[in-house]
């Protein structure tokens, strides 16, 4: 009756990867091996702030899970200290 097999989790992720759609992402500081992020290098900072002002996800970077939390840090005393704006016009 069907011709098509049901389209599950795992057939979509094959697909996907054929595709070469699918690519882990890795975190730029582990590659560098920096060791802390400082809140005045405004310019490593801005890459990851959104375009409306958001802190960029772990999705979106790539970052591990310890230099995501020491660049959002980094961020927000930045922020606080009125080296980044708040919110992008």
């Amino acid at each position: 009756m069907r011709d098509k097999k049901p389209l599950f989790k795992k057939n979509l992720k094959k697909d996907k990867n054929k595709l070469g759609i699918l690519r882990k992402k890795v975190c730029r500081m582990c590659l560098e091996k920096v060791k802390g992020v400082d809140y005045k290098d405004v310019r490593r900072l801005e890459f990851y702030v959104r375009d409306r002002g958001k802190i960029a996800s772990v999705r979106a970077t790539g970052n591990c899970a310890r230099h995501q939390r020491m660049a959002s840090e980094a961020l927000k005393k930045a922020r606080f200290l009125s080296l980044i704006p708040y919110v992008r016009s």
